[in-house]
């Protein structure tokens, strides 16, 4: 099976690579480290090194205090952190400069991935979440590279994807030498997959700090405005017109602050709003509508605002990242397509620290609601930050495990 899934795939390299330079009409870091996805690399070659795979944005900075605790617990191991999108290698550049070796993962040919392995030669593969890809495990595996699955999630909806495709998941599965799920749901559909030596160890968004800095910047924003702020945060295609064409006639106060998941999507989103954050860091009385068009901010948008609505849960997309919201205690708002953070979610609806609604229209009558009741925000305020601090504790349960394999395995 793997066999016909890597002829597939070589014939699928031309429309690849042409999206490659599509995607980079708008965003050029699709175009930089094309090699790279080729398993063709000039950096260099540390003699101990440890491997971490965040495909994205919100794996980057979920594996930040996993990388550090690996730092601190091997400094003798160097660390490579590698990505797929331009954003997520951006968002390595912010969170780590130099410090880090930073690389794209190669695409899943069986000479890619494996000059990847002969020219990085890992001690242990760390892969964030979902990133099960079948050449690439079974290099590791022929080469006797450890991997581990970290906060791993998998959802009903993508199990049934993989129990389609059995004969080539589960030998993918088979191969991981350690998997640290999320909850327990996540742990027993990843067992039904193949998976072995599967643990629950929590959600290491969890032990995500919020920037205080930035934090801190967005509540004296907020305290010169002087005016109620609705977040939009991390809104997909199609959101934006959904939730603010929801919202009821302008009192001549309220701003509604709008921030795109993806910044391709910037422009797209400033035709609805009045100024942009890159162009004007205090809008105006006048101004209803404010684009957030910067990279980075999240803690300082989510320190600004009153009541945060948290963008990819009106659309069949699973939703975004709820924790961070939570930690910089914002009362939060949700939309009905959360699966992604289903165990976050289930938490933080239980905790009184979020509200999930069935459409975008529901979800700006609650956010005005929670508007005028100062009280219910405290709550939830309060509810969420206590929610972050009692699930804590994730890394070191991760680090626990990467230990064993680290010096469980023989040298070379």
């Amino acid at each position: 099976m793997r066999s016909l899934y890597t002829i597939m795939l070589r014939l699928a390299l031309p429309l690849i690579l042409l999206r490659l330079w599509w995607r980079g009409q708008r965003e050029p870091g699709y175009r930089q480290g094309v090699t790279e996805r080729l398993g063709i690399y000039a950096t260099e070659k540390p003699e101990k090194l440890v491997w971490i795979h965040a495909v994205s944005v919100g794996e980057a900075r979920a594996a930040a205090p996993l990388a550090r605790a690996l730092q601190a617990e091997f400094p003798d191991h160097a660390m490579l952190l590698t990505c797929t999108t331009a954003a997520g290698r951006e968002t390595l550049k912010q969170l780590w400069g130099e410090s880090v070796l930073s690389s794209y993962l190669p695409y899943d040919f069986p000479e890619a991935v494996q000059g990847f392995l002969q020219h990085f030669r890992p001690r242990l593969g760390v892969l964030m979440e979902t990133e099960v890809w079948p050449n690439l495990l079974a290099a590791c595996a022929a080469s006797a590279v450890p991997v581990l699955l970290a906060n791993a999630r998998m959802s009903e909806k993508s199990a049934r994807g993989y129990r389609r495709w059995r004969a080539l998941a589960a030998p993918a599965f088979g191969s991981l030498a350690a998997v640290c799920a999320q909850s327990r749901d996540d742990a027993e559909r990843l067992a039904r997959l193949g998976a072995a030596g599967v643990e629950v160890t929590g959600n290491l968004k969890f032990d995500v700090e919020p920037d205080a800095a930035k934090l801190a910047a967005g509540r004296d924003w907020h305290g010169r405005l002087r005016r109620p702020v609705l977040l939009l945060a991390s809104t997909r295609e199609g959101e934006e017109q959904l939730l603010l064409d929801a919202l009821p006639e302008w009192d001549g106060r309220l701003l509604v602050v709008v921030v795109p998941r993806h910044p391709q999507r910037f422009d797209e989103a400033a035709q609805r709003a009045d100024v942009r954050r890159s162009r004007s860091e205090v809008p105006g009385e006048k101004h209803r509508i404010y684009l957030g068009d910067t990279m980075g901010e999240m803690p300082f948008y989510y320190g600004a605002c009153d009541v945060a609505v948290i963008g990819g849960s009106f659309a069949p997309l699973g939703g975004q990242n709820l924790i961070e919201a939570l930690a910089a205690g914002a009362p939060v708002v949700l939309g009905p397509s959360m699966f992604n953070f289903a165990e976050a979610t289930r938490l933080a609806l239980e905790a009184g620290a979020a509200i999930q609604v069935e459409d975008a229209a529901a979800a700006i009558r609650e956010s005005v609601k929670l508007l005028a009741s100062p009280q219910k925000r405290e709550q939830m305020s309060a509810a969420g930050k206590k929610l972050c601090e009692s699930h804590r504790g994730a890394t070191e349960r991760h680090l626990a495990v990467c230990r064993r394999l680290l010096t469980g395995r023989a040298p070379g």
